[in-house]
């Protein structure tokens, strides 16, 4: 038996496999989640077409499970996936969202699989720097006052987290996002074969949201 890894593509979640595989925890699968809805409470629907090709860098089997992405019922869909998979666990990349949590928690719980979520409750400040230093990671939504194309594109370093904190203190979101704030991309990663590429960043703003399109990644 081995192991699933819930993820968009985005730090949290590559973060978390990459604790998983650091404590030689056997992972199989990279699980996306697709939701029809843009606006799901669970799910990032961003940028999804690079999973596979991180599956692929990561010499994982890739898993999409398409959901309508609607409050309550997207988890119900991800269950029905994941209970296909022989698997013995979930790895989720929640750092503070209880809503998140407790879902997937309850989800595992029906399914008889244990959860692994090793960034729980991790300083955001000590979670971002590790980003920094571990991986390749680049902003692409954002959703909050004080985010904007000062972020939207660029890659989590030191001066980007020196930005991030100053942003904080003054607008109090949350320092990794956690609150939807912004999401991000992952680019590279100890567990990647090598660095996944990508061409056509579109950048685009509406409603105080700002996206970056990409059209293809290798």
């Amino acid at each position: 038996m081995t192991w699933a890894v819930l993820t968009s593509g985005g730090k949290d979640s590559i973060l978390a496999l990459q604790k998983a595989l650091d404590v030689g925890i056997d992972v199989s699968y990279m699980v996306t989640a697709i939701p029809e809805n843009p606006d799901s409470y669970m799910f990032h629907s961003a940028n999804l077409a690079a999973v596979p090709v991180i599956a692929e860098r990561c010499s994982r089997t890739y898993v999409g499970i398409p959901t309508s992405g609607e409050k309550e019922t997207e988890i119900l869909d991800l269950e029905r996936g994941l209970g296909r998979l022989p698997i013995e666990g979930v790895i989720a990349g929640a750092v503070e969202s209880e809503y998140q949590r407790s879902r997937i928690t309850a989800m595992c719980e029906r399914l008889g699989v244990t959860m692994f979520a090793p960034l729980w409750h991790m300083d955001p400040l000590k979670l971002l720097r590790e980003v920094a230093e571990r991986m390749d990671v680049r902003i692409v939504v954002t959703a909050a006052d004080g985010l904007g194309e000062n972020v939207l594109g660029k890659r989590i370093d030191a001066d980007l987290i020196d930005l991030l904190c100053r942003i904080s203190s003054k607008r109090r979101i949350h320092l990794a996002g956690e609150g939807g704030e912004y999401e991000s991309m992952t680019l590279d990663a100890p567990c990647f074969s090598s660095p996944v590429r990508c061409e056509g960043w579109e950048t685009e703003f509406s409603h105080g949201r700002g996206i970056v399109n990409i059209r293809q990644f290798w």
